[in-house]
């Protein structure tokens, strides 16, 4: 039995343990080196992966960077006038009331304001739209101002869908917020939902005027609060800064020079995004 095993050890000795050793050895180096040329290839690719879009974002606007972080936005609520006027081809009236923001102040074409840019914009991507936009919007207008136009400035016009921006100069001025500012706010809409508009609200500016108000962000919260009440849509501008600034837009990009207003950049995105939410709501 001895030498049955001696034999076999004695004939096996060039495939023996060692062979075994040696030849594990070499599979694993040669794995090894394929996974170090493989992560090298990777990190390549991802460099140059980054390179790209790091150069795409830089090619960028800041109107199509904040267009790209605000995807996502909604009204909140549906719009069944102008969903109907829209799927039927039939004209649809917009008209657009509130402050400067409105106006586009600082903007030297009307076509640069935010309700023109929405309707260049719901017209591109609708085909078949053919929308009319009045700009009612007043400068230095409080909500106060704005209710006491709306038999001339909006009503007048039968409009389909009512726009409201409203509240900053109610409280970027020193003005305040109370519960009988709600009251004339619910009040209005109702008069404005009884003309069987669809109705959108548009809340304030993310701003450096705007938050230095100690009143900011009960505006905002009346604002929304009103909307959700009211079952109508809101437009959030503030919301819309902040998540542009968040996706890493320079904080004045958006704003003009008086640190108030919005920018060219500013107006472009906010009507485009407008658009885009109205759009969306009509589906």
């Amino acid at each position: 039995m001895t030498m049955g095993i001696d034999r076999y050890r004695r004939t096996s000795s060039g495939n023996g343990p060692g062979f075994f050793v040696n030849r594990s050895r070499s599979i694993k180096d040669g794995f090894t080196r394929s996974c170090q040329i493989a992560c090298l290839g990777a990190a390549i690719l991802g460099c140059a992966t980054e390179r790209a879009s790091a150069q795409a974002a830089a090619n960028m606007s800041a109107a199509e960077i904040c267009l790209a972080a605000n995807s996502s936005l909604s009204l909140g609520a549906r719009l069944p006038r102008t969903a109907d006027h829209l799927k039927s081809g039939e004209p649809l009236k917009i008209v657009a009331i509130g402050s400067s923001s409105t106006v586009g102040l600082w903007e030297l074409r009307p076509a640069a304001t935010f309700p023109e840019v929405m309707r260049r914009e719901i017209e591109r991507l609708q085909s078949n739209a053919r929308i009319s936009v009045v700009n009612s919007g007043r400068v230095g207008d409080t909500i106060p101002d704005n209710i006491a136009r709306f038999e001339r400035d909006v009503f007048a016009f039968t409009p389909d869908l009512i726009l409201w921006q409203l509240g900053t100069n109610d409280i970027a001025w020193g003005g305040h917020v109370d519960d009988q500012l709600k009251s004339r706010v619910v009040q209005a809409v109702h008069a404005l939902k009884a003309s069987g508009a669809d109705v959108v609200l548009i809340d304030l500016q993310y701003t450096p005027m705007v938050l230095a108000s100690a009143y900011y962000s009960k505006m905002q919260a009346l604002i929304t609060e009103v909307a959700q009440q009211e079952r109508i849509g809101l437009f959030s501008r503030f919301a819309l800064m902040r998540k542009s600034i968040d996706a890493g837009l320079a904080p004045d990009a958006l704003v003009s020079w008086d640190r108030l207003h919005n920018s060219s950049e500013g107006y472009d995105c906010i009507g485009r995004a407008l658009a885009r939410t109205i759009l969306a709501s009509t589906h």
